[in-house]
């Protein structure tokens, strides 16, 4: 599916869009005026993280509402493996992907070229590994984080939805667009 074919939240929307039309996240770093997709820039995420601003959108997420995020093949697995056995999945390794509303973590699931496609790859970040068979779009009841003096770390507690996918646009397009329409 064409990532402009995927609606928007209105705060996505929102936010500047590169020369292809793509939204460009809260957190993704600018150099010599272009975005540099798949990066993350320290200062955007510490703020982030900080303030509990939506790592996608850049805006409030209230403190009385879960967290999301999209995690790739090992994570959705493991997080599935351990609902299904009825145990609690705790991510007790850190990880530098901030959090963000349910509606953005959809869209993004659905938009970014790594999470929407099995077998993207991503070459900056982890030397062109594929992503794998599933993904998930993660809803947790809290998130703690870590500023170092060179990343943003973050760990997520107590899984509250689990929304799994292989292709995340036949999985989740008609829920986000359920959910922007009752908005």
């Amino acid at each position: 599916m064409r990532f402009d074919a995927v609606p928007k939240p209105p705060t996505v929307a929102a936010r500047p869009h590169d020369p292809r039309g793509y939204p460009v996240p809260a957190i993704t770093p600018y150099e010599e005026g272009e975005p540099r997709f798949a990066r993350t820039d320290y200062e955007k995420s510490a703020a982030c993280a900080r303030g509990r601003l939506c790592s996608v959108c850049g805006t409030p997420m209230p403190t009385d509402e879960p967290v999301w995020r999209v995690v790739g093949a090992p994570e959705a697995e493991a997080i599935g493996a351990a609902l299904d056995a009825g145990r609690p999945y705790r991510n007790l390794a850190p990880t530098w992907e901030g959090p963000g509303h349910r509606l953005c973590m959809l869209y993004a699931s659905m938009v970014c070229p790594y999470l929407a496609r099995p077998q993207a790859r991503r070459k900056v970040l982890d030397r062109g590994r594929a992503r794998g068979a599933t993904g998930a779009v993660v809803g947790f009841g809290d998130f703690e984080y870590a500023v170092t003096d060179t990343q943003v770390l973050f760990r997520f507690l107590d899984v509250v939805e689990f929304l799994p996918h292989d292709d995340a646009a036949s999985t989740h397009l008609d829920t986000l667009q359920q959910e922007l329409d009752q908005r």
